[in-house]
């Protein structure tokens, strides 16, 4: 085998390692992001009078698996809710009406 094929092999191997990682490479979202990706889905069913958001993320349990959330909330005129959303994904996880 000649060094040239060696390197080139090399060469791709750190290639497509470097190229999986940073795909694999989850980041969370912030929690300004969460807030807003949570208030565009709640505005779909009325308008918004005031919401919050945990601005640390937390463990949570939901069906045996341990997700990285974030916790806020929501107010209308007459009605308040809570939810908890995936810090990687933006996915609303739960919501709840107080």
């Amino acid at each position: 085998m000649s060094w040239r094929k060696f390197f080139i092999g090399v060469g791709v191997g750190f290639a497509a390692a470097y190229i999986l990682n940073a795909s694999l490479d989850k980041k969370m979202i912030s929690s300004e992001k969460a807030l807003a990706l949570a208030k565009n889905a709640f505005k779909q069913s009325g308008p918004i009078v005031g919401s919050w958001i945990q601005t640390n993320p937390e463990k949570y349990e939901k069906d045996h698996f341990v997700y990285d959330v974030y916790k806020g909330g929501i107010s209308r005129e007459t009605e308040q809710y809570e939810f908890i959303i995936d810090a990687y994904t933006g996915k609303i996880l739960e919501t709840r009406k107080l």
